[in-house]
């Protein structure tokens, strides 16, 4: 074992007694990012490289400081984004809503799809999804200027239309030709503050995190939006807390104008993001 291996060791354990969820990864994140090197080749870092700044970085996610915060980049499926103070952090939850929201648009032989992402913060779904649906038209939708600093970054050169607004509002000039709505908005209850992980509690936005008493306030609203926008056919995917699981699917009601609503899980097998699909005339 290397210096830098043994040092990754002794890292682990203190972010573990710190309560971090994934101390070995982040150690070695942490290792690779100070190194400038992969986290495979962390074995290949001579004992004479050893930065000491490594320290540095671990003392600070050990006081809870989000990992992608330290690095400044997030992953999310395909795409490295760039994310800091002021924007959400993409969780890895959310590739399973992009992943069925793919599917989804696919499955509907549009040659050209229309898309729109509501709260985008990062820009990770909206991103995503015009990577990955190569002939799709992708437009996205953020009311924060502190998040729009990051959002312009990832989206540069890209094909996504991004606007800053209020998602409630957005797009009017859209209405009744998007083929699929999706959203990973803020939808953690205000009575749950103090059962927030510090890493989103004390980093992410407030405005990405609550909404309401209950968490459901902006969804309620989202799907006001969504039905305005979907053409008759079209889809809505809309993220959600895994406590959640059961309620969303019926906001979006029948005498609302929606069918086939639904509740789906992410890779833990937790409720994690409902559908549903805007009734035909």
């Amino acid at each position: 074992m290397n210096l830098l291996l043994a040092e990754v060791a002794q890292a682990t354990q203190r972010l573990a007694d710190a309560g971090v969820p994934s101390p070995r990864t982040d150690a070695e994140e942490l290792a690779a990012f100070v190194h400038g090197v992969k986290r495979g080749e962390l074995h290949t870092v001579k004992d004479a490289d050893f930065d000491a700044r490594y320290w540095e970085v671990v003392a600070r996610r050990e006081a809870r400081e989000p990992l992608q915060h330290i690095t400044g980049r997030a992953y999310f499926r395909y795409l490295e984004l760039q994310v800091g103070p002021g924007v959400f952090v993409p969780r890895p939850e959310t590739e399973s809503v992009v992943g069925w929201a793919i599917d989804a648009v696919r499955a509907m032989d549009v040659v050209e799809p229309c898309i729109v992402d509501l709260c985008t913060g990062s820009g990770a779904i909206a991103l995503a999804l015009a990577q990955e649906v190569p002939r799709s038209r992708v437009y996205a939708v953020e009311l924060s200027e502190d998040a729009l600093r990051w959002t312009r970054r990832n989206m540069e050169g890209s094909r996504v239309e991004l606007r800053q607004g209020d998602a409630l509002t957005a797009f009017p000039d859209l209405d009744g030709q998007v083929d699929l709505v999706v959203s990973n908005p803020p939808y953690i209850p205000l009575t749950e503050w103090e059962y927030v992980a510090p890493e989103a509690r004390d980093y992410d936005p407030e405005l990405a995190l609550f909404s309401g008493e209950d968490g459901l306030e902006l969804i309620r609203g989202l799907e006001r939006t969504a039905h305005r926008l979907l053409r008759p056919g079209g889809v809505v995917v809309v993220e959600h807390a895994d406590t959640q699981g059961g309620q969303v699917p019926w906001i979006f009601a029948e005498d609302r104008g929606w069918t086939d609503a639904a509740d789906h899980p992410d890779l833990n097998n937790r409720p994690r993001f409902a559908t549903a699909r805007k009734a035909l005339p």
